[in-house]
């Protein structure tokens, strides 16, 4: 149960002020959407006015890192090359790789092409090559607080199928963003971004999804994207989360590398495609904090 603090006491979230004119009411209202069986965020999952400078900061450097890549990446590269310039880029801003040593993952970064649905680990002898589509995910640790985003590129002449179909997984994202309003269910998003992508023709990942994160790397709710309305975790003002579709050109199935343990491929071989942005719920929507 969502439990209130004594009125008088200072507010938990470190404004200073007196719980009964500060967080009260709001809570008040949390707890009448729990007293409906609706799950609500704890409240370690709200972000304070202080976490979320930490989290803004630390996202200036992730869209620093994609900015690099999107400087420099091109047919004839590794993606060892990718992982250079995101662990430069990250140290020399003072801040940490979260991916590096993340249950064992071996690099900075994660680069998956083509078939590859997420987690593919750079190396020096993956080469990009013309027409290849690729996933670049980054996530940035600034004095203890996690920022996490990731891009599609084209490399050179892509086919026009893998060309739309990293459009549509882009405008996935942008219709989940639609559906990011407070006091409404985080289905409603995931609903929005499995719709679009059906009616496209396409497919997205049950079992990978986005997550809760900043003051942790992942963090609850799990996020998915083939939702219905009107379930999943309540939207409150102060919850931060990752929306990052993995939509597939066929088959939702996937399987994992058995010999890296870590990266995801489309069963069929097709190509998969994933954009992720970090998303602030505010009192009027949402602020984008790392893309």
């Amino acid at each position: 149960m969502y439990k209130k603090i004594e009125r008088n006491a200072p507010c938990w979230c470190g404004s200073g002020k007196k719980y009964k004119s500060c967080h009260e009411a709001f809570d008040d209202k949390i707890i009448k959407y729990e007293m409906q069986g609706i799950r609500v965020p704890d409240r370690s999952l709200l972000k304070t006015a202080k976490d979320i400078e930490g989290i803004k900061k630390s996202a200036v450097i992730n869209m620093a890192c994609l900015d690099a890549v999107a400087e420099q990446i091109h047919a004839g590269m590794s993606t060892q090359e990718i992982d250079d310039i995101i662990y430069e880029t990250t140290t020399k801003m003072g801040g940490i790789p979260a991916d590096l040593g993340y249950e064992g993952f071996p690099k900075s970064v994660c680069t998956s092409i083509n078939d590859e649905v997420c987690h593919g680990i750079p190396s020096e002898d993956i080469i990009l090559q013309d027409g290849d589509i690729i996933n670049v995910d980054c996530s940035t640790i600034l004095d203890g607080y996690f920022s996490d985003s990731s891009r599609m590129f084209c490399i050179g002449n892509v086919s026009p199928e893998k060309k739309r179909l990293v459009d549509v997984t882009k405008e996935c994202l942008e219709e989940g963003l639609k559906k990011v309003i407070p006091w409404t269910r985080i289905g409603d998003m995931g609903y929005a971004v499995h719709q679009h992508a059906l009616k496209n023709g396409y497919t997205v990942v049950k079992e990978i999804g986005g997550h809760g994160c900043g003051n942790e790397f992942h963090e609850d709710p799990f996020v998915s994207y083939v939702t219905k309305p009107n379930t999943g975790m309540l939207m409150v003002p102060g919850m931060v989360f990752t929306i990052e579709p993995m939509v597939n050109m066929g088959t939702d199935e996937i399987f994992v590398d058995e010999e890296n343990d870590w990266t995801v491929y489309t069963a069929d071989g097709k190509p998969s495609a994933q954009w992720e942005v970090e998303v602030l719920v505010t009192e009027t929507g949402y602020e984008l904090l790392s893309w």
